[in-house]
């Protein structure tokens, strides 16, 4: 759902056609809600069936054109089918969203081990760059291609874990470099940052199991004393994604509230 005080303006997105990887749920979902809303057609993908359909379900209820597909963003192969079948129902493809992330292994570097660092590179960075490899032969033909990365301020605020911090700060660079790369195609390439996102499964849990902690973290280091919304995040992607935002190339927005720590989590040596 839009917010209800939300001032409308027009992007310009109506009639485009985007891949979200990861769109099923949280800041992924959001974002495919609010291009659904603002006119496009939309394509997700998901490495489980149920989650995916009840997606795809949500976004038609809106009103909107919807389809997903069930891949392992890890696998190239199978991704690569992903966006050629999505392509393939939706008829092209304007804007490209790779929402998948996460880290694999422990917090702390002497806890996690080398195949930790190279799964946790291989679901936020490699399967970005495959994303953009699958789809820049379409992307071209928009000429009117985008691209979005979400990233994450740990990628330039340092916080745990080490191996996810390190990622999204290539991400960073990945979006800046394609930018380069891609721009003489017509293509632009950015990152999204987002802060600590309050309302997704993650924070939600955390909250219920430290709400003393989670209280001192938005006190002590939001100027807002909240975290933002997946709805927030949403709406500046849909703008950095949009024709409105053809003046973005190779940035790394920040969606935050101001907020400094990445995390509530400490590292030992400030515990």
């Amino acid at each position: 759902m839009r917010h209800p005080q939300a001032i409308e303006m027009d992007l310009g997105l109506a009639g485009q056609k985007a891949f979200i990887t990861g769109g099923n749920a949280g800041i992924g979902f959001a974002i495919a809600q609010a291009l659904v809303s603002e006119g496009a057609s939309v394509g997700i993908c998901a490495r489980d069936r149920s989650h995916v359909d009840k997606a795809v379900a949500a976004l038609r209820e809106e009103g909107g054109k919807a389809v997903g597909v069930v891949a392992d963003v890890t696998v190239p192969s199978q991704l690569k089918r992903a966006i050629d079948q999505i392509i393939g129902e939706l008829g092209g493809l304007d804007l490209l969203v790779t929402c998948v992330g996460g880290d694999v292994g422990q917090p702390w570097l002497m806890e996690n081990t080398s195949e930790d660092w190279s799964a946790t590179f291989q679901l936020n960075v490699v399967h970005s760059a495959d994303a953009v490899r699958a789809a820049v032969p379409y992307l071209r033909k928009s000429g009117r291609g985008s691209v979005l990365f979400i990233s994450s301020i740990t990628g330039w605020r340092p916080g745990p874990t080490s191996q996810y911090a390190a990622s999204k700060a290539a991400l960073i660079h990945l979006a800046a470099t394609l930018a380069l790369e891609l721009g003489p195609y017509g293509i632009r390439v950015n990152a999204l940052s987002p802060g600590s996102v309050g309302d997704t499964d993650g924070w939600k849990e955390y909250r219920q199991m430290n709400p003393k902690v989670m209280e001192a973290f938005e006190k002590e280091e939001f100027p807002l004393h909240r975290m933002v919304t997946t709805q927030e995040v949403a709406d500046v992607a849909c703008l950095v994604l949009s024709p409105r935002g053809s003046g973005l190339n190779g940035a790394n927005i920040t969606v935050d509230a101001g907020q400094f720590r990445p995390h509530a989590i400490r590292f030992p040596s400030e515990v």
